[in-house]
């Protein structure tokens, strides 16, 4: 069974540091960050959900993004990812 952590509805600037703390609270399992309060999603809190891809994966864990909206899908698309991708963490050769 996998955890669950809701995220914000604002995720900017503000909202990064603590998002990066929930995540190292809830690393060592699968889990699912549920997006159904997301209205605004900034770069910087992306990047923090792909860092912490990247550290769910190499742990042998699953990171999903679940009940995004489709404002928040077109948001992921201006930065380039699908909600799909955004928490898959494909390592290098």
């Amino acid at each position: 069974m996998s955890a669950s952590l809701t995220l914000p509805a604002k995720l900017d600037l503000r909202a990064a540091a603590p998002l990066r703390d929930d995540l190292i609270s809830a690393s060592g399992g699968d889990l699912v960050l549920d997006a159904r309060d997301v209205q605004h999603l900034g770069s910087l809190s992306l990047q923090v959900i792909r860092s912490a891809a990247r550290t769910w994966s190499r742990a042998g864990h699953a990171l999903t993004l679940a009940n995004v909206s489709s404002e928040t899908a077109d948001q992921l698309a201006l930065l380039g990812f699908t909600p799909d991708s955004a928490t898959a963490w494909e390592p290098h050769p």
